[in-house]
């Protein structure tokens, strides 16, 4: 039987996604010891392939952290399944609860537990999320080209999101829903693009065994379609930072809230010593390249930060050595 007594590692990352796991390859390279505890429920699982990731477009999510697990081990590195449920400071370091009953001690904490998507309340919609209810032009834009296109219109994202799709389709309908009426400016441009706009509440979205068919508004008119874009509200995953003194910030579009963040500087550092995020977490509109980038920025700065704190206590200890005066004396700290 495995031991779990007194683990401490350098690093803790809390989440197993594009971003964990790139952080935890950086910071296992670095000879860190890492431990990435992965819940296994990933945004992106209900899509089939990641798109705009050069050279693995195409390739299906697990493929990608399946990947990921063998290169963290490969540096020797650790990744487990589970779920963090507790995050705790203790001192300088910090105690982090998987489960119910295992506790860890990591010396910094990356947390990459990205966000949930909030989709609107249309039955019908969330059984198709991420197969041919999207939200994302670079993601899935061209496996739904020159298709029949429907903008579920919930906010003032619609008239940005009907102008990319355009680009992949003439056939792009605005379905005002609960959206604004799109007026001046906005109604000149979806005009000049043939973009039509259709009035009325969607109140289911109907598919078949082939997939979506379209979507049935108030009054029982139906309107064609193969695919229909929405603008989730985009959330983050952050309850476990809440005890850190962590809370998110709203991510607004003029006065609309889209979402919400865990504030952090470019390397992913919060207000909170010791602990960095990264990927959606921080960024609503970080992709899967993206987030893998920002994982390995994160990944640097912790080396980095952990590399500075092991020199000054080296430092102390060396003049301790020398002079026989105690450390924390010689920092003021007695």
């Amino acid at each position: 039987m495995v031991s779990f007594m007194n683990e401490i590692y350098d690093v803790v990352v809390v989440g197993g996604g594009a971003a964990g796991l790139s952080g935890a390859v950086t910071l296992a390279r670095s000879r860190r010891s890492v431990l990435v505890v992965d819940a296994g429920d990933p945004r992106n699982a209900p899509a089939a392939q990641v798109h705009s990731f050069l050279t693995r477009d195409g390739t299906p999510p697990a493929e990608i952290y399946a990947a990921g697990h063998r290169e963290v081990a490969r540096y020797g590195g650790r990744v487990e399944p589970g779920r963090v449920t507790a995050l705790r400071r203790d001192g300088e370091r910090f105690e982090v609860q998987i489960g119910t009953s295992r506790t860890v001690t990591a010396r910094r904490l990356l947390v990459t537990t990205g966000l949930r998507d909030e989709l609107p309340d249309v039955p019908g919609l969330a059984a198709r999320w991420g197969i041919d209810v999207l939200h994302c032009p670079y993601c899935h834009g061209w496996e739904v080209r020159d298709k029949r296109i429907g903008i579920l219109a919930t906010g003032p994202m619609a008239i940005h999101q009907a102008l990319l799709f355009r680009q992949l389709s003439p056939h792009v309908t605005l379905l005002q829903h609960t959206g604004p009426a799109p007026a001046g400016e906005q109604r000149e441009q979806l005009d000049a693009r043939g973009i039509a706009v259709t009035e009325g509440k969607v109140e289911r979205i109907d598919a078949d065994a082939r997939g979506l068919t379209g979507a049935r508004l108030a009054g029982g008119r139906r309107v064609t379609l193969d695919a229909v874009i929405v603008a989730p509200r985009m959330t983050a995953r952050a309850e476990l930072l809440a005890p850190l003194g962590l809370t998110p910030a709203e991510v607004r579009l003029g006065e609309h809230v889209v979402g919400t963040r865990i504030e952090a500087d470019r390397t992913g550092a919060t207000a909170v010593p010791g602990v960095w995020v990264a990927g959606n977490i921080a960024d609503i509109q970080a992709q899967v390249i993206t987030s893998a980038a920002a994982g390995l920025t994160a990944g640097a700065a912790i080396n980095f930060d952990l590399v500075l704190e092991e020199t000054r206590n080296a430092t102390e200890t060396r003049r301790h050595q020398r002079t026989g005066v105690e450390p924390a004396a010689l920092l003021g700290r007695k």
